[in-house]
């Protein structure tokens, strides 16, 4: 009986339209958190590049 709930739980939390306040889904905090990962990664990217002896070899060097 309790397995017969799990996916009609499932099934509605999936079909609830988003409204101005609620609660972010999971995979939209993932993606956010991502492209906020990526922003850090690049701007330390630049950092390091622009920064004396921060320069990395190139993939052919590698």
């Amino acid at each position: 009986m309790s397995q017969e709930a799990v996916p009609e739980q499932a099934a509605h939390e999936t079909t609830v339209p988003e409204q101005p306040g609620a609660p972010k889904g999971l995979l939209q905090q993932m993606e956010e958190l991502m492209a906020a990962l990526n922003a850090d990664l690049s701007q330390l990217d630049a950092d390091l590049q622009q920064s004396p002896g921060g320069t990395r070899p190139a993939a052919d060097d590698i």
